[in-house]
């Protein structure tokens, strides 16, 4: 198993825009991760050493010391782990004092992952974020005091009423910080959230339009490229050897665990789902009887699986990684496309060209089998 998923649902406050499992329930952190420690040991496995370990959330940083203790213990006694294992924990920005970063120095933790989204603050209230722009500097130098060597900073562009010029400041900011890795995210609606709900209520707010969001993108790659860092898939962007190593697993078809509620995991035939309940999650792990889905991978949906996720990253996808049907087929579909330049054919492997990348969900869409 290469990687190991944990997923901690708990956030202070909820930001508008999320639309991953989360709750405030803070008063259910104990409980939580004693359930999450028990479903590491019921789900143990021999064999292949994990390679990364990934606490995500909601906010991993709202546990407390003794909790990612527990976490730790756990996971190293279970599983095998790499000496050299990437071992990443996601952060706010204004949890970061003193005290939680030499938690963390404390800890098996060598990679921090920070939302920080924007360094406006105006633009930080409307998401519901907790932090100030000024907030993650002082992060990123008390994690660096910590000995943290390998940060990276989630950003976000196409706020209403958002400038091109608000964006280059932005991206100013992220790189002004001289961190390891950057990921960026245009601002979307998703159903169910409270920046869907908003957006229904008042239809006078207004989002960016789709060529503004283009500029955006493109802006945002120049300037990362410019600056040294490698993109090496459609939202990430690393210095060299800095690559999300937990994160491109998932690219590249990797098995991986997940742990906790909502959390997901993939064998190489098999895909299992946690319940996205927390309540539903706990009590069944603590019963015995562990509350999740679970399919069997297809043939169609295992080629569909790899042109999506291989396409989204700079080294593409290898053609000998399918099977001669599977070849077949998608070079009749991307034959339009390798005319139009908007696919490269080389060495065996297919790839976006960069102006297709803000379109690439169309373009993969297509590559797909139904």
């Amino acid at each position: 198993m290469a990687g190991i998923y944990i997923h901690i649902p708990f956030c202070k406050s909820r930001c508008i825009y999320c639309g991953f499992y989360s709750t405030t329930g803070l008063g259910m952190r104990q409980r939580y991760v004693d359930a999450v420690c028990r479903e590491a040991r019921l789900r143990a496995f021999s064999g292949q050493p994990a390679e990364t370990i990934y606490f995500g959330g909601g906010t991993p940083s709202q546990l407390t010391a003794a909790q990612l203790r527990q976490l730790f213990d756990t996971l190293y006694n279970i599983y095998k782990v790499d000496d050299d294992a990437e071992v990443t924990i996601e952060v706010n920005p204004d949890d970061v004092t003193d005290e939680y970063a030499a938690t963390l120095s404390q800890l098996p933790v060598n990679r921090v992952s920070m939302g920080a989204q924007t360094f406006d603050d105006r633009r930080l209230r409307f998401l519901h974020r907790r932090h100030t722009a000024g907030q993650v500097a002082q992060a990123v130098s008390r994690l660096r005091q910590a000995g943290i060597r390998n940060i990276s900073v989630d950003l976000m562009y196409g706020f209403p009423n958002e400038t091109i010029d608000d964006w280059q400041h932005d991206i100013t900011c992220a790189l002004d910080l001289g961190v390891e890795h950057l990921s960026a995210y245009c601002l979307a609606i998703e159903e169910g959230t409270e920046l869907w709900r908003l957006k229904m209520k008042d239809g006078r707010m207004k989002m960016s339009d789709e060529e503004l969001e283009r500029q955006m993108y493109y802006t945002l790659i120049d300037r990362l490229t410019a600056a040294g860092y490698e993109h090496y898939e459609l939202s990430n962007f690393a210095r060299p050897g800095c690559r999300s190593r937990h994160n491109s697993s998932y690219w590249t078809g990797v098995p991986y665990l997940g742990l906790g509620a909502a959390a997901h995991s993939y064998d190489g035939q098999h895909r299992s789902w946690n319940v996205s309940d927390i309540n539903r999650y706990m009590a069944g792990i603590e019963n015995g009887t562990p509350d999740y889905g679970y399919e069997t991978i297809d043939g169609d949906t295992r080629y569909n699986d790899r042109v999506m996720l291989a396409l989204r990253t700079a080294d593409g996808l290898d053609l000998a990684s399918l099977t001669d049907a599977d070849r077949k087929y998608l070079l009749s579909l991307s034959s339009k496309y390798l005319d139009q330049g908007v696919l490269r054919l080389s060495q065996n492997r297919l790839r976006l060209t960069r102006q297709s990348l803000f379109v690439s969900d169309m373009v993969i869409s297509d590559l797909m089998r139904v």
